[in-house]
């Protein structure tokens, strides 16, 4: 075992939110289930004793673990007290999970997102469990009058060998719940783990197939009014004016009012992204009647002006301009045609890119792009609020209560302490409910009601409100000499409006020579944060090149990688290059075993692609047969090194769901505008994965290593886009660079 220092007291351990006690908890015993017999009910702990924020034990030995982190549908939920569990050395079926209430002095880091959950609270959450586990030794030590260091533990078990007394956890909890915290306890090694490491059922698993209520759209409260919004049409355009003469007298119609969901003089935090800031709000008794009111409204829009706004991005103060205008898909192809042409801002420049290129041998150079995404959640955006002057309550599904509980408080002009959001499982999230606007929506039109509200947006409202995934291009270059070795790589990547430039990761590093630049667009159509951001374009996009640079001097194109791989292992160019060439080659050499790289059916054609992404390494093969003269993904091979495997089967769930996703995504999905509209409004004309069109198979494999677990959400969605592109090239001969990729004319028909 190895000692850490807990550096938390009691005080902090113990301390609440004053309005938590009269939240949501939404708790699930996935061993007693939602059918709870008799003798289930019978063996529930007739009193708990809370040891710290993490975990209460129950006088006979049963545990209840707060899962801290909103529930997104990457496990969480089960994996955080798993950890906790492991160290606290409890049998796992004597477990209880609940949500953790919202609470930012005892919990780190409250927020789904960039695929940090596990990896930001390992150590947190391990302190937590063997804190309460020596306390509890401390209190039987105590009963037993013996010496700590004779006690040991197993399965909820206290031990004194020498004497063959045992205690159980609920015989002590007690006592222990009122020692003091110790400053400093012992954690396992690796190789101590029981539950770490070991797959466990999804806490929520039998209430989600039954349906049973845990998503913020299921959540219900008396006197509950619904509320849905309309935003202008068009990205450039405001709210002139409102006639809501006929909707406002329509069966169940309560009012309609104009509300601005951030006032003016408001700095904008990072996640307050909004297309639409104000907007006409429709309030009723139900859906049907609201929906049918927001028909029946006339609304006269106007050009907005371009804006000029500070936005508080963490303690770091920038200013937002956005310009006035109305764009079109084809305004920003001729954007991209011009700066695949224009030089950008030198990102990192090593060696003399600029003469190997004019002494090259040979010189490849192509053009990649890929459109806006709506991220399209299948549960429906949606929030509950119930704001008085004493308080304001709000339910639902959001990625970053921590951070959105600060921007309501400034809104409403409410102390913080009296905010109380309460998290449910998101049916789907994917970067989307990082942004909270739709949040503060429902509280601003709660205190205009005074009345307890559920907001919730339709499909059309969603998909047309913004905050899509950018529209990016990237142009690549490569020298090679007349040994068709590589001797100089560039990239220009940019897009609208951000860059998905990745400066200082491979191949920088592996190439005396090499040069990055990136270019930004202004445009009024907003962007947030999509699964695997940046990377989701970035990835594909280098490494289909990096096939097409492989072919081109003649070599196998994982072979290619390892070679660039080893040299940037051995004698790495330059001191920020933010991978470890290692642990990237060893995916590589892992799919690459498992997929019998090599040796394949010749009507089955491989396409191979590596990344690095939030902390962990995935590399792909992914074949392809072709049916009717379309690709037909058959099967995927994934290889993963994102440290330790908290729980194997909902680690290989999100490998399979980002394979998936990344399929989907490249193959067929795509947002284009038409003088500032969106094309697409729903699901009959955005194009998403169909089930006949998953991988018939996806195998996934982990690096087996004790270096602290990564993230696991994201990385496995960029670098599958680049191995599909690269076996549909070796399937019909011809390469894509635009996505969607089924919708290039080569694949068309």
């Amino acid at each position: 075992m190895k000692s850490i220092k807990t550096g938390i007291g009691r005080r902090s351990f113990i301390k609440r939110s004053t309005l938590a006690s009269g939240g949501l908890m939404l708790s699930f015993n996935w061993l007693a289930s939602c059918d709870m017999t008799p003798k289930k009910v019978k063996a529930l702990p007739k009193e708990w004793f809370t040891l710290n924020g993490y975990l209460k034990i129950g006088d006979n030995g049963m545990v209840t673990i707060m899962s801290p982190n909103p529930e997104i549908g990457q496990n969480v939920k089960t994996s955080m007290p798993m950890i906790v569990a492991e160290e606290l050395d409890v049998n796992w079926d004597d477990v209880i999970v609940e949500q953790a209430p919202l609470n930012t002095t005892l919990f780190k880091r409250q927020l789904a997102g960039g695929s940090q959950s596990i990896r930001q609270g390992w150590q947190s959450l391990r302190m937590a469990g063997a804190t309460a586990r020596d306390m509890l030794l401390s209190a039987a030590a105590q009963t037993l009058g013996v010496s700590k260091n004779e006690l040991s533990t197993n399965a909820g078990i206290i031990l004194h060998e020498s004497s063959g007394k045992t205690l159980t956890y609920g015989e002590v909890a007690s006592l222990a719940s009122t020692l003091e915290v110790p400053s400093e306890v012992l954690l396992k090694e690796v190789s101590e783990f029981k539950i770490i490491g070991t797959s466990r059922k999804n806490v929520d698993g039998l209430k989600i197939v039954t349906g049973q209520p845990l998503y913020g759209i299921d959540y219900k409260a008396d006197n509950m009014l619904i509320a849905m919004i309309v935003h202008p049409p068009a990205f450039g355009m405001r709210l002139k004016s409102i006639d809501d003469i006929q909707s406002s007298q329509m069966p169940g119609i309560r009012k309609v009012f104009a509300m601005k969901t951030h006032l003016d003089d408001y700095d904008l935090g990072a996640f307050d992204n909004d297309a639409f800031n104000e907007v006409a709000v429709v309030v009723g008794n139900s859906t049907w009647e609201v929906m049918q009111a927001k028909k029946e409204l006339k609304i006269e829009w106007e050009m907005a002006p371009g804006t000029k706004k500070e936005m508080d991005l963490f303690g770091r103060k920038m200013t937002v301009e956005t310009p006035a205008g109305l764009e079109s898909t084809e305004d920003h192809k001729a954007i991209f045609d011009k700066m695949s042409k224009t030089k950008g801002r030198v990102v990192r420049k090593d060696g003399d890119p600029e003469t190997m290129f004019k002494n090259a041998a040979k010189i490849i150079e192509r053009n990649y792009t890929c459109p806006f995404l709506a991220h399209n959640t299948m549960e429906p955006m949606n929030f509950f609020a119930d704001v008085t002057e004493e308080r304001a309550i709000l339910v639902g599904p959001i990625q970053t209560p921590e951070i959105m509980e600060g921007s309501v408080s400034k809104r409403l002009g409410m102390p913080i302490e009296k905010i109380d959001i309460q998290m449910t499982r998101m049916g789907g999230g994917f970067g989307r409910r990082l942004y909270g606007h739709f949040l503060t929506e429902a509280a601003v039109i709660s205190k205009e009601m005074n009345l307890p509200v559920k907001l919730v947006y339709s499909r059309e409202d969603d998909m047309t409100q913004g905050t899509y995934r950018p529209a990016y291009h990237a142009y690549y270059r490569a020298a090679l000499d007349e040994n068709n070795n590589l001797i100089a790589f560039h990239v220009r990547a940019g897009g609208i409006p951000e860059s998905p430039l990745a400066a200082n990761r491979f191949p920088a590093g592996a190439l005396d020579h090499y040069l990055a630049e990136d270019w930004t667009a202004p445009s009024n159509i907003t962007v947030g944060a999509f699964r695997a951001p940046r990377s989701n374009f970035i990835a594909g996009a280098e490494q289909a090149f990096l096939d097409e640079v492989a072919e081109a001097a003649g070599k196998d194109p994982i072979d290619f990688r390892l070679e660039l791989l080893e040299r940037a292992a051995k004698n790495p160019v330059g001191t920020n290059n933010d991978y470890e060439a290692d642990r990237y080659a060893g995916v590589l050499k892992l799919v690459k075993e498992k997929s019998d790289w090599g040796n394949t059916d010749p009507n089955v054609h491989r396409g191979t692609a590596a990344y690095f992404c939030h902390n962990s390494y995935v590399a792909n093969v992914l074949d392809v047969v072709m049916e009717k003269g379309k690709p037909i993904v058959q099967k995927v091979y994934c290889a993963i090194d994102c440290g330790i495997v908290i729980n194997p089967d909902a680690a290989i769930n999100l490998a399979e769901g980002g394979s998936v996703d990344g399929i989907g995504h490249a193959m067929y999905s795509a947002l284009t505008f038409k003088n500032g509209m969106p094309e697409q409004k729903n699901f009959d004309d955005y194009r998403l994965i169909r089930h006949g069109e998953a991988p018939k198979e996806i195998e996934v494999h982990f690096v087996k290593n004790d270096i602290d677990p990564t993230g696991l959400g994201e990385p496995p969605f960029p670098p599958i886009i680049g191995a599909l592109a690269n076996a549909i090239y070796k399937a019909t001969g011809v390469r894509h660079y635009n996505q969607p990729l089924i919708s290039d004319k080569n694949l068309a028909g």
